[in-house]
């Protein structure tokens, strides 16, 4: 345990020195560690919890097909822009200017190369998101259009908004380029549903997306019957995080925070893990998922790095479950990560990728350096390799309250 601790003791430090200009954080104590695993086993203990990816996300009756695609690493989110006319409080980024369309550090300048990229890695998934998309209606559709004439028609695609510049005209617009569902926040509008009532019958599938937000866990419980009136199928709950971006706002409220590789609020989780509870309890038809900030920071980066992985692999290569290369000879094993670029790299492990109007370039990085084993350490890595879990180990359980006892420990002696 030695390794995950001082991983823990760096975690701390890392998040006290980020953000060491805001006083007052409230970071999580024992005690309260204590009580909220508590709540925390009892809100997952009812007999219908359902799981999915190795019982890291928590659902009830169901989850969207772009959840799914999400999970699997098989989807490509578009940020369209990044420019946004809300002003919520909870928002992690800065989201001022407008810029050219971008996902994974690339960016696109025409709908052309992006749908050249979605067909030279062959997702089965795509999201439009900013910022607010609806802000560059015109430009949204065109990409939409080109995805659509381009790609494969067995491709789900989906878009994010806030819902203050729809319209039912451009509803239908997105409808007829074939856009499968559409995703409101409605934590931007005081939690409204006139805008989402206006896409009933002309979008296929509408999901609420919104962050759980603890004071605001009773209010949603009452809307749920409300939401599927609106003709909505799923509502997705994510977790607040904090970043130098939100705090000035996010810390206004006295959350609880935990130490992540961003740090989360707890209540957050809290109160979404309450709301799945109460549904399950009171047979609400309604599909409800909590995607935490440990799931997405997890699994997505995971998913493209495997497919990266997969798009490029020479026969022998072993690609593991989170993307990496491994490198296992019987004496020594190694991992190596898959980055990609536009920047030109030179080298025997970079890989030239000719797009559409467009270049990127694929490099090999190291991940974990090869480590010599002995005979002892052979064994248990083959037995490893032979028998891999299918739920993630309990010390990195998606909603674990870390042990914090070894983390001030690790404090003390640091």
């Amino acid at each position: 345990m030695e390794p995950y601790h001082k991983y823990l003791n760096n975690l701390v430090n890392k998040n006290r020195v980020q953000f060491s200009e805001f006083s007052g954080i409230r970071w999580l104590n024992n005690f309260q560690a204590v009580d909220a695993q508590e709540e925390r086993d009892r809100l997952t203990a009812h007999p219908e919890q359902k799981w999915l990816f190795k019982q890291t996300k928590s659902y009830h009756h169901r989850v969207s097909d772009g959840c799914s695609l999400c999970g699997k690493g098989l989807w490509s989110c578009l940020f369209i822009t990044n420019k946004c006319n809300a002003h919520c409080f909870y928002c992690p980024s800065s989201q001022l200017k407008d810029e050219t369309p971008a996902t994974q550090s690339l960016t696109f300048e025409t709908a052309e190369s992006y749908a050249g990229y979605i067909n030279r890695f062959g997702f089965k998934g795509v999201s439009f998101s900013g910022g607010e998309p609806l802000l560059f209606f015109d430009r949204t559709l065109h990409y939409l259009k080109t995805v659509r004439k381009m790609c494969s028609p067995d491709l789900y695609i989906w878009m994010y908004t806030n819902g203050i510049l729809a319209s039912e005209e451009k509803f239908r617009l997105l409808a007829e380029a074939g856009l499968n569902e559409i995703r409101f926040d409605i934590g931007a509008t005081g939690y409204r549903l006139d805008k989402v009532k206006m896409a009933k019958g002309i979008i296929p599938n509408i999901t609420i997306e919104i962050p759980a937000i603890p004071e605001k866990k009773e209010k949603l419980k009452q809307l749920l019957p409300e939401m599927i009136a609106a003709g909505v199928t799923n509502l997705n709950l994510h977790q607040l995080r904090l970043t130098k971006h939100n705090a000035p706002k996010l810390l206004q409220h006295n959350y609880s925070l935990i130490h992540a590789e961003q740090p989360v609020v707890l209540g957050s989780e809290l109160a979404a893990l309450d709301i799945l509870n109460y549904a399950r309890t009171n047979n609400i038809e309604l599909g409800i998922n909590y995607c935490s900030f440990y799931f997405k920071n997890r699994y997505q980066p995971a998913g493209f790095r495997r497919m990266l992985a997969e798009a490029i692999a020479t026969p022998g290569q072993v690609i593991t479950e989170k993307g990496f290369i491994r490198e296992y000879n019987g004496n020594s094993i190694g991992y190596k990560a898959l980055v990609v670029s536009e920047k030109e790299t030179t080298g025997s492990n970079c890989i030239k990728l000719d797009l559409p109007h467009k270049t990127c370039y694929i490099k090999a990085e190291t991940a974990l350096p090869a480590e010599q084993l002995d005979a002892g350490m052979k064994r248990q890595v083959d037995e490893l390799l032979k028998n891999e879990p299918e739920k993630i180990p309990s010390d990195e359980l998606l909603f674990r309250i870390w042990q914090m006892e070894y983390i001030e420990k690790g404090l003390r002696e640091y």
